[in-house]
């Protein structure tokens, strides 16, 4: 039997007004995984309030990669992957499929890490124990997907909730300095510690995967037939992005102020999320430690399971070809394991972790920006001039952390 549709502003939906806010909440959860924890804990229990500029800039870039994802996926019922496929030459499908790869390695080590954190810090679970239950969760969440779209969205956005909830517990009952946070608006740095942390934090923010993966969310539910539909549910899919990424935003933020307000005084300096946890209990309570293990493990296990499903994205929209999500999963999370096994200090390797996602971003926005600044493939969705100088000047400053970066580490 069809379920029913309605039409709202000049889109048929199915299943009524609210399906057409959704797809960006599960793009959003990437934007606060655990390797936002990691990143965002440095920087104010190292530095303060220095860098929360960072994470304003960040969540506006975020904003309008996301749109833009978005708005190629109504306009031409494919995925960035398919559209990279169908308008570039094999050789550079091919590299673009690659560093997607590593990209999705890289976002695989920071879900399973925080996961497995997380489960050691509540439950006392060996690190390996931990980073097994959290893929297997991340299946689960997938195969909510057989029964509809609808049900996996509310979980992974109840659990987006869940990160919100521990945090602003913590915020209320610690307190924020206000005029520090001002002046945490302007853009400095302190260092080439600072530039190592603010490209992990914009890689942590603004995440590739979820880049390729927006697109493919929105061709699931929504009737496009005409310009007029397409335009109509492109106004709506704005209010989803704004939305879904100013609570993501409000959560990094939360984040870092915490961790400035909190545990940047501490006799012992604080560079471990476990090292966070112990913080936040000795200085705001156990309460407030159990929300942030809580936040932690629901963010793990919430953004692998949304890592996963842009990691079959990629692969099915570079190369044509499906493979079984187990032998997916165990692709990516292999490394994730070794680490894991191996010992290496787990809050490093998360912050390391997001400054490659950071180099895996201008591979996804360039070719965004240069595909929907097409009238042929966008039509009347094609970006505005302003629109795509905006979004190339994001892709130059993102390029250029990251050259920055590099100078700063080999002189340093």
């Amino acid at each position: 039997m069809r379920e029913p549709r309605s039409r709202l502003g000049g889109v048929a939906t199915v299943g009524g007004p609210l399906a057409l806010l959704g797809p960006a909440f599960v793009a959003a959860i990437a934007y606060i995984d655990p390797g936002n924890f990691a990143t965002n804990i440095s920087a104010g229990s190292g530095f303060g309030y220095l860098l929360i500029w960072v994470l304003v800039v960040s969540n506006l870039m975020a904003m309008l990669i996301q749109y833009l994802s978005a708005k190629a996926g109504i306009a031409t019922g494919k995925s960035l992957p398919e559209l990279c496929r169908d308008n570039f030459g094999r050789p550079v499908t091919r590299g673009l499929w690659v560093q997607a790869e590593l990209v999705a390695i890289a976002t695989d080590l920071a879900e399973v890490l925080g996961g497995a954190i997380a489960l050691r810090l509540l439950f006392g679970l060996p690190l390996l124990v931990g980073g097994v239950i959290t893929a297997a969760v991340a299946f689960a969440l997938l195969g909510l997907q057989t029964r509809g779209v609808r049900r996996f969205e509310v979980v992974i956005t109840g659990m987006l909730l869940v990160v919100l909830i521990g945090f602003l517990y913590s915020l209320v009952i610690g307190g924020v300095d206000a005029r520090a946070a001002v002046a945490g608006l302007v853009p400095r740095f302190a260092g080439t510690e600072t530039v190592l942390l603010a490209t992990g934090m914009l890689g942590a923010t603004v995440m590739p995967h979820v880049i390729y993966l927006h697109g493919a969310l929105t061709q699931s539910r929504y009737v496009r037939r005409t310009e007029v539909e397409r335009l109509a549910l492109l106004r709506s899919q704005r209010v989803d992005v704004v939305a879904a990424m100013g609570l993501a935003g409000l959560i990094n933020l939360s984040m870092l102020a915490v961790a400035a307000e909190n545990l940047s005084d501490l006799p012992v300096p604080v560079d471990t999320i476990e090292g966070a946890y112990a913080g936040i209990g000795a200085t705001l309570g156990p309460t407030a430690a159990l929300l942030f293990g809580l936040a932690l493990l629901a963010s793990g296990f919430a953004a692998s399971g949304v890592g996963t499903l842009s990691g079959q994205v990629v692969m099915q929209g570079f190369l044509q070809r499906r493979i079984p999500l187990v032998v997916r999963r165990l692709v990516t999370l292999a490394p994730a394991l070794v680490i894991i096994a191996a010992g290496v200090d787990t809050t490093a390797a998360l912050v390391i972790s997001q400054v490659v996602l950071s180099f895996g971003i201008p591979f996804a926005l360039i070719p965004l920006v240069m595909l929907t600044r097409r009238p042929d493939l966008m039509g009347a969705l094609v970006n505005r001039r302003h629109t795509t100088l905006v979004a190339a000047l994001v892709a130059a400053v993102i390029t250029g952390l990251n050259v920055t970066l590099i100078v700063l580490t080999l002189i340093g």
